[in-house]
């Protein structure tokens, strides 16, 4: 392993935020949209006013903090501040039900919380736990204690003196518990450790040139790993700049923020870039029928795709120059887009368990479509019980971001782990020049009357291609392959002039439309993989925080 940074005595979150302001005290770190960032200067007092309060109430090296809050500038205070010292920050997602958050509480066994106000009565209504005391991160003082405004600034006089006392921690301890809320059902409680986290941060260089100048602007939950070390702690390892929205990210919210911070570098699920091309660009090229039937001509296609990429890019404040993709499998159809569009677009692959990363795309680099790229820096891949004829196999890796296992969960942890190998359960392959490339989730696998694996997700990309689809899920029902279909009902309404017709008007054109769509996706698919029935999912799929569907809720 080779990382070219200077001045990191370790890999622990705390030498990398003292390199970091030896670097870049001066630089913009944390602020909201519409507001200015405060210093890293600034950002690294409050981080250890916290750890002084955190320590006067009790809490030491080991000891667990939740952190329940969507995203601002404070969560990474509240972050870095429990792990300095070698606390175990448990970061939990603000949209858990919270009876989740509760057995979180239980089972993490914490002793304080960091909450924000939107989620302070969540916590309130928490009964047998082990919570000496609650802070409110909107503003960072202790709810008890709300009134005495002068505590922070009392903290401020100490710093000098208590930096000084400050335990730390080293490499290998626990730096973080993440409970899971995975399509499986089962919410496990994954443990990384520092040299997890710092490592993985740090092989974003083999990916990306990342600058002090560089603007973030953060769109995905922090306490989602992905979004936690490559959009809070890549910044901070940078000295970049990172604003958060302090609505929910709707489309109009997400426009006026793209114009006000005009940032160069995002992070996404692929639901959103999908959601962008099928609702903007390629509503705009069916809009005329004339663009609509040069679009079906490759040369035209082309040229047109490209035109819309420069307008797609202005549309993201004109200086995008990384939108890195990851947490679920982006369709090919709109992965040929961005490719033609010329979008700096990067690919990343990983789990909760891993860190997350381990694969992905080199920016500025030519892309292979349907790949993931190549391992990170650090990282190995191995495709384990390898088809013979096809080269795919279950995806296994091992390297310095494999979790230290799964919280007072010893059984569910060997059977992740192979020695020093870690198990994903994702099916695919390696090409001839490293390349990976996914097939599906192994759990997902649907044996074919052929004997062949059917891989739903595959499949379902195909369906998603419809304009008029939002979701669907594939899923095998008495030996027939059915696929469940969420339509776009506001884009049906105006087609079908659903304000003017009877209702068994409309349904008998939503049952045409199925069928339709259903002919035109058979026509691209294997013999042994046609779909037999689409139904209509009139309710939108229940997802994870990453937007993919907990498929355990529909076909078991």
């Amino acid at each position: 392993m080779i990382y070219p940074y200077k001045n990191l005595e370790n890999f622990t979150l705390p030498s990398l935020l003292d390199r970091s302001i030896k670097l870049y005290a001066d630089e913009d770190s944390f602020g909201r949209v519409s507001q200015s960032a405060m210093k890293y200067s600034e950002f690294n007092d409050k981080v250890h006013q916290m750890i002084e309060l955190l320590q006067k109430n009790g809490i030491t090296k080991g000891d667990k903090v939740l952190l329940l809050s969507e995203n601002m500038p404070n969560w990474g205070i509240a972050y870095f501040a429990v792990t300095y010292f070698g606390g175990v920050v448990v970061p939990v997602l603000p949209d858990f039900h919270p009876s989740d958050v509760h057995h979180i509480i239980r089972h993490s066994e914490a002793k304080a919380v960091f909450v924000s106000e939107k989620h302070l009565q969540t916590i309130e209504d928490c009964e047998e736990n082990n919570i000496k005391f609650v802070i409110k991160l909107d503003t960072l003082e202790m709810v008890d204690e709300l009134t005495n405004h002068s505590y922070i600034s009392k903290l401020a006089q100490k710093i000098s003196n208590s930096r000084k006392s400050i335990s730390r921690a080293d490499e290998d301890d626990l730096a973080a518990i993440l409970y899971t809320s995975g399509t499986t059902g089962h919410s496990k409680g994954v443990m990384l450790s520092h040299k997890n986290l710092v490592t993985n941060a740090l092989s974003s260089h083999s990916k990306a040139t990342i600058l002090k100048s560089d603007v973030f602007l953060s769109i995905l939950p922090l306490a989602h790993t992905f979004e936690c070390t490559v959009g809070l702690i890549v910044p901070v390892l940078h000295g970049s700049s990172v604003y958060y929205i302090d609505k929910a990210p709707t489309p109009s919210v997400l426009l006026k923020a793209f114009e006000i911070v005009r940032p160069t570098f995002i992070l996404s699920v692929p639901l959103i870039i999908e959601k962008i091309y099928k609702n903007k660009v390629l509503a705009k090229f069916n809009s005329s029928w004339i663009t609509e039937n040069l679009y079906k001509i490759g040369f035209f296609r082309k040229k047109l795709n490209e035109i819309a990429g420069k307008k797609l890019l202005e549309t993201f404040g004109g200086r995008l120059r990384f939108f890195g993709i990851g947490g679920a499998a982006l369709s090919p159809f709109v992965e040929h887009f961005l490719i033609e569009a010329k979008f700096p677009y990067i690919i990343g692959y990983g789990l909760t368990e891993t860190a997350p990363l381990i694969a992905g795309s080199v920016l500025g680099e030519k892309a292979k479509l349907k790949s993931t790229g190549t391992p990170m820096n650090g990282v190995e891949i191995k495709i384990k019980d390898k088809d013979p004829k096809t080269g795919e196999g279950e995806i296994i890796t091992k390297g310095p971001s494999i979790m230290l296992g799964y919280y007072k969960d010893e059984e569910k942890t060997k059977e992740v782990m192979d020695g020093e190998w870690f198990l994903t359960g994702d099916l695919g392959y390696l090409d001839e020049e490293g390349f990976l490339f996914i097939s599906g989730r192994s759990k997902n696998v649907i044996i074919g009357s052929s004997g062949k694996n059917i891989y739903p997700e595959q499949i379902e990309s195909i369906i998603n291609q419809s304009e008029t689809v939002l979701d669907s899920l594939v899923m095998e029902l008495d030996g027939k392959l059915i696929a469940r279909v969420h339509l776009d009902y506001e884009l049906l309404d105006k087609k079908f002039k659903a304000n003017h017709s009877p209702d068994s008007k409309v349904k008998e054109e939503i049952s045409n439309l199925l069928e339709e769509i259903k002919k035109d996706v058979n026509l691209q698919l294997a013999s042994y993989s046609k779909i037999v029935n689409f139904v209509e999912q009139i309710e939108p799929f229940i997802k994870t925080p990453t937007k993919k569907i907990k498929r355990y809720l529909y076909t078991n």
